[in-house]
């Protein structure tokens, strides 16, 4: 078992950043793009011709990858000695690696894909299994750590004597986040939180022989903390966020941010993820869980695991980072925090429009919307109607004082963002600080730029800029007789 590199990074202001072991099994993701333009004469199924492979570590590895956004790492798998295993530990530079020996050949998922679309998804290699277990250096892997993540994928580390006394000690001293797997064991007794999805949880409930309704999530999560003598249970429910029991109370809904269009796949990873970078810095389950869920709504959101894989190969930030921000989302992606109406630079814009882009056509349209009404709302959803990701470029404060005057905006630029990522129609919005949204859009480059109004899109200087990229201006109208200045006049008139 020998300890491969090492991180030391610190963060802001001399503080160091937690360190989280993350213990499980990984694989080895592998996506094959293609394009089809025919089917196969002998059989009624596309023909992929290739173009691209990519190859990066998945299951645990990927855990381990996001948690690295904001702590060091120490990777605690079985790791092949074969092409995969190089490829994975590739993959994983940077990260502490603790390799276990590995049953079998690497464990890989290859997904073939054509037009953003998953075709076939192909399994091999495994069992994966644990050898050669050194109980003492798992020991001292864990001893430094400020909180543990179980990645549980199903090779057969959660059901390791050796790995699972060694994750009980680290739990009565640590926090210990356990994301459990149909295929693997469960928890041991004094882990800070586990976080089945609804099936998982249901299906550990009737293997408990727990008397709890498989649709229930917040009974389901109320019985496992009991059965499991957990300090908490999330059980998560897809797009209707997580239930949350913690010390034996009852469960508490934690909703989710809408994330229609999106890809969940990896938002499990991305939940535990924050969540133990939350407890690792100390706190509770509650905020654990309300980071995670925020992060996860803006991981499906930016794409999910295929968008973070393509936006690491372009050295982009992951889609859905938890970042510094409290509530754990990305600061331009919906859900925006600390950086709610602060301009975003030009690469914050090209890293956004990276990952929104994955999701099919981006279509981008800007303006002030001080007073949110219905004309603005009517522009919105028609701007959404001609694309998959929809992108508002707002206008800043002093922006908009410059446009409209001294006694404008009404609202501050921080609460029009989160007014607008309110809406089903929006997937991020953007504060911008001129006084046209040129430069904005070169960043941004969207597929079709939204303008509302009765403007010839002759006349738009931002259309130039639109096509400079091979996109496309398209004008809409304005809803009649709706418009935040005459708002202002009536409200004046009653007053």
């Amino acid at each position: 078992m020998t300890v491969t590199s090492l991180r030391t990074d610190r963060g802001a202001a001399g503080t160091r950043r937690p360190t989280v072991a993350v213990v499980g099994d990984v694989v080895l993701d592998r996506d094959v793009e293609g394009t089809v333009t025919r089917l196969c004469p002998d059989a009624p199924v596309p023909v992929v011709d290739v173009d691209a492979v990519r190859e990066s570590p998945g299951g645990a590895g990927l855990a381990a990858l996001l948690c690295a956004g904001r702590a060091d790492v120490v990777l605690v798998a079985p790791v092949a000695d074969d092409d995969g295993g190089r490829a994975l530990r590739r993959g994983l530079a940077g990260l502490t690696l603790v390799p276990l020996g590995h049953d079998g050949p690497t464990r890989r998922k290859t997904r073939v894909r054509s037009a953003g679309q998953s075709l076939v998804r192909v399994d091999d290699g495994g069992p994966g299994a644990p050898r050669a277990v050194d109980p003492e250096a798992l020991v001292r892997a864990l001893a430094a750590c400020d909180a543990v993540l179980v990645a549980d994928y199903g090779g057969g580390v959660t059901r390791d004597p050796a790995i699972r006394a060694a994750l009980a000690g680290a739990a009565r001293r640590v926090p210990v986040v356990w994301d459990p797997h149909p295929r693997g064991q469960g928890p041991v007794a004094g882990v800070a939180l586990v976080t089945p999805n609804l099936s998982e949880a249901a299906r550990e409930a009737g293997g408990l022989g727990l008397d709890v309704a498989a649709d229930d999530a917040g009974a389901l999560a109320e019985a496992l903390a009991g059965a499991w003598s957990a300090g908490a249970v999330a059980v998560t429910a897809g797009d209707r966020g997580a239930f949350l029991s913690a010390g034996g109370a009852a469960a508490v809904h934690v909703p989710a941010v809408p994330a229609a269009g999106g890809d969940p796949c990896g938002a499990g990873d991305r939940f535990a993820a924050t969540a133990v970078e939350v407890l690792a810095r100390g706190g509770a389950p509650a905020a654990a869980v309300r980071e995670a869920v925020a992060a996860a709504s803006a991981w499906v959101s930016a794409g999910g695991a295929e968008g973070f894989r393509r936006t690491s190969a372009a050295g982009g930030a992951e889609p859905g980072a938890a970042g510094p921000a409290a509530d754990g989302r990305s600061s331009l992606v919906a859900g925006a925090s600390d950086r709610r109406g602060a301009a975003a630079a030009g690469p914050e814009l090209e890293r956004l429009a990276a990952r929104l882009r994955t999701g099919g056509t981006l279509v981008a349209t800007g303006g002030c919307f001080d007073l949110l009404h219905a004309g603005h709302v009517s522009t919105l959803e028609s701007a959404r109607a001609l694309g998959d990701r929809l992108v508002v470029l707002v206008n800043s404060d002093a922006s908009v004082r410059r446009l409209k005057g001294p006694g404008r905006p009404v609202v501050p630029a921080a609460d029009r963002v989160r007014v607008l990522e309110a809406l089903d129609c929006v997937d991020a919005a953007v504060v911008f600080d001129d006084d046209d949204p040129c430069d904005a859009l070169a960043h941004l480059r969207p597929d079709v730029w939204v303008k509302g109004g009765d403007y010839a899109v002759e006349d738009l200087p931002e259309a130039q800029v639109v096509a400079a990229h091979g996109g496309r201006t398209v004008v809409v109208p304005y809803l009649a007789g709706r418009s935040t200045t005459s708002i202002l006049e009536r409200v004046e008139s009653i007053a």
